[in-house]
């Protein structure tokens, strides 16, 4: 299928979407005019502050996400988003409550936040996680369904939420769950080097992937 016809496609098929139901559509174009022809976004999830907003190629975006680039996000390569999650570039929730009606009319409101928040490489966010504004998530990293993550995330990392209302904690190491299917199939190794690096897939055969006592709740 051409880039022409993919264009071209995209508005229709989200206008149909409304009738049909949730529908994912293959290619993507930035503010800046890249398009991202393996890229995948649902016509269910809404998107804000698109001018801000870059989404790398081999991106997927499932159903009833809230993707939010008002004050910047960058979503690379190969990240996936499930379905139900929140990845935030604002936040209103403390100016509203403390400045109650006042807020609506004020240009600048008290306790807003804004901040840029970056996915990285290959990522995985599970459903009804919420990605805080200003997050830094790693590349490789795995955040568990019902996550909140808030501030850095090491690379490789697997995150969860333990006790509700808590921020997520660092569980454990991608490189430890990728291990078994490298060495099965190590016609991948190479696949693997590209994104993540040959040093950590050095880490991933060899087992030393596993998360330093430091990182721990790091997330």
């Amino acid at each position: 299928m051409s880039v022409l016809i993919q264009r071209l496609k995209q508005p229709v098929v989200r206008v149909l979407a409304a009738f049909s139901g949730p529908r994912i559509v293959y290619g993507w174009r930035n503010a800046d005019g890249t398009w991202c022809p393996h890229t995948r976004v649902s016509t269910h999830s809404c998107v804000e502050g698109r001018d801000k907003l870059v989404l790398q190629d081999h991106v997927f975006i499932g159903h009833f996400n809230r993707i939010d680039g008002s004050n910047g996000l960058l979503i690379e390569e190969g990240v996936q988003v499930t379905n139900y999650a929140s990845i935030l570039s604002h936040s209103s929730h403390q100016a509203v409550r403390v400045m109650g009606r006042r807020y609506v009319n004020d240009p600048n409101p008290q306790g807003y936040v804004r901040k840029a928040t970056r996915i990285g490489a290959y990522s995985f966010i599970g459903p009804h996680s919420v990605i805080a504004p200003g997050a830094q998530v790693g590349k490789g990293v795995i955040v568990q369904g019902f996550s909140f993550v808030s501030g850095s995330v090491p690379d490789f990392a697997i995150v969860a939420t333990r006790e509700q209302g808590k921020r997520a904690e660092v569980v454990g190491d991608t490189r430890e769950m990728d291990r078994a299917l490298l060495e099965r199939h190590p016609e991948l190794q190479a696949l693997y080097a590209q994104w993540a690096g040959k040093d950590h897939l050095r880490r991933a055969l060899n087992g030393g992937g596993k998360a330093s006592a430091a990182q721990k709740g790091v997330a």
